[in-house]
């Protein structure tokens, strides 16, 4: 009864898995545990690639990946972001080689893991003195970013960095370069949050300072809704709110509005704290991973990138009815 009676419903094809390849590991090395974020691993080719498999075999439709360059690469600009032999594009290329559109790859688009500084962009000195993110200038290495990471393999790409005019940049060069078919995920309500915490370990971030100047304040509503109804106008195919449950209000007012899918990104801190609680015994760990996503589900994401795509895709297939 209850389960005919379910107003929402969760299915591994609504989840998609982060994932994290490391230039260091090489081919073949083993996955590194990232301490931080127990059950989630940087990865080498090979072990990314085990890993796909078995998320194909859950079910889950999708990845997001995430480069790992060693420190030695990073530069001011990040070039290694749209280098062919960049760790990040190496990657794509080799899932879309093993599985072709058996999976689909979407890929960070985003300098952070690439630059020396770990911000998401160029930096330059203000007329005060200040040192902020030239806005105009990231865009061109955007695009530039996201024909590389289209070239490599990518279904679809996602720029997570919050610069203005980033989805109309990005639409325009893959256009211009016979990648219309590559699709657009838009960060558009991305939060000034301190539940990335454990993110920049996963990534090795350099960061120095804050991303306040161009991610959203925890305080808004409405300024989310005009980011999503520019990116829209921009060419976004789909949009995401970030993080997810501290911003259930914000997913939900979203959904309400947007005429293209939504997705919502449940954040290493989120994982972090379900899973340190869990694995301490205050709280049951399944069962509050799986109410953590049907809350997400629930507000109104059409999508929900999770780090326990994997577990909660296992359990739902565990739950269903056999004949």
């Amino acid at each position: 009864m209850r389960r005919m009676t379910a107003e929402v419903r969760l299915d591994p094809a609504d989840l998609i898995l982060p994932l994290f390849v490391a230039d260091d590991l090489g081919e073949s090395g083993k996955p590194r545990i990232i301490a931080s974020m127990p059950g989630v691993y940087q990865h080498s080719m090979d072990s990314l690639v085990e890993i796909c498999r078995e998320a194909v075999s859950l079910g889950i439709p999708c990845v997001d990946l995430f480069g790992v360059p060693r420190s030695e690469d990073k530069d001011a600009s990040g070039s290694q972001a749209w280098d062919p032999d960049g760790v990040l594009n190496r990657a794509i290329a080799r899932l879309r080689d093993e599985f072709g559109d058996k999976l689909l790859i979407m890929t960070d688009t985003c300098l952070d893991e690439f630059t020396d500084h770990g911000h998401c962009g160029v930096l330059v000195t203000d007329r005060e003195g200040n040192v902020a993110v030239d806005n105009d200038a990231t865009l061109e290495l955007y695009a530039k970013m996201a024909v590389s990471q289209a070239e490599a393999g990518a279904h679809i790409v996602s720029p997570s960095g919050m610069m203005d005019g980033q989805v109309e940049v990005i639409r325009h060069a893959l256009d211009q370069a016979g990648y219309t078919d590559v699709a657009i995920m838009a960060y558009s309500a991305k939060y000034a949050s301190a539940f990335f915490g454990p993110f920049r370990d996963a990534v090795g971030s350099s960061l120095w300072g804050d991303r306040k100047t161009y991610q959203q304040d925890p305080a808004n509503i409405r300024e989310s809704l005009m980011e999503v109804e520019l990116d829209v106008a921009e060419g976004a195919d789909m949009v995401m709110v970030k993080p997810a449950m501290p911003y259930l209000d914000v997913l939900a007012k979203v959904a309400e509005v947007s005429p293209v899918p939504v997705a919502a990104y449940h954040v290493s801190g989120e994982y972090a704290m379900i899973q340190a609680a869990g694995r301490n015994g205050w709280i049951d760990l399944d069962r509050t991973m799986m109410e953590a996503l049907l809350s997400i589900k629930r507000a109104g994401a059409d999508q929900i990138l999770t780090y326990f795509a994997l577990d909660a895709a296992r359990m739902l297939i565990d739950e269903r009815p056999r004949p």
